[in-house]
């Protein structure tokens, strides 16, 4: 008889609507692996070169938007920079024109250029150079810096067991100038 009950029960859960049976929920809030969106657009850094003064001018280029150097139009498409724990490598989607004042627009230059080979795929202008320096994805990333204030560190070799280390020796009067 006391098994009659928990029949009742079992039949009566089983016949409620799904809606009325709330799943587990997530916790709000973002996911704990989701990348941090930057904070603001991307911007190409790139160096250009006046082959006749051999001046060299860094230029700093919004993607998708159109920036001027002397008579070209630079645009860059498309900018990735690899992470700094791995081999350092830019590469950059850029469409250059040439504007002089005597000729029409042409384009001189299409495709992708790579940091560490500015060679590799270089813009053909009688004069002018330009190349790709890196890709800023508008996220500040503070450098660390060294300072003066902090003591030197002691390296010992790992392998070595604190009781068989040598003790330090005192450096003799006179010796530190």
């Amino acid at each position: 008889m006391k098994r009659w009950p928990a029949a009742i029960m079992l039949v009566a859960g089983l016949a409620m609507p799904a809606a009325a049976q709330t799943p587990p929920q997530a916790p709000a809030g973002p996911a704990p692996d989701a990348p941090a969106k930057p904070a603001g657009p991307a911007t190409l850094l790139l160096r250009g070169l006046d082959k006749i003064t051999g001046r060299p001018t860094n230029i700093e280029a919004p993607l998708g938007k159109p920036v001027h150097f002397a008579t070209l139009t630079i645009v860059a498409r498309y900018c990735y920079s690899t992470p700094p724990s791995e081999t350092p490598e830019t590469a950059a989607f850029i469409q250059i024109e040439d504007h002089r004042p005597d000729q029409p627009a042409r384009r001189v230059f299409s495709g992708w250029m790579y940091g560490s080979s500015p060679g590799l795929n270089a813009v053909e202008h009688p004069l002018y150079d330009v190349w790709v320096i890196s890709c800023r994805n508008g996220a500040s990333v503070p450098t660390p810096v060294a300072s003066a204030e902090t003591a030197p560190v002691k390296v010992a070799a790992p392998d070595v067991a604190e009781s068989d280390r040598e003790p330090e020796a005192a450096l003799p009067e006179g010796a530190g100038q």
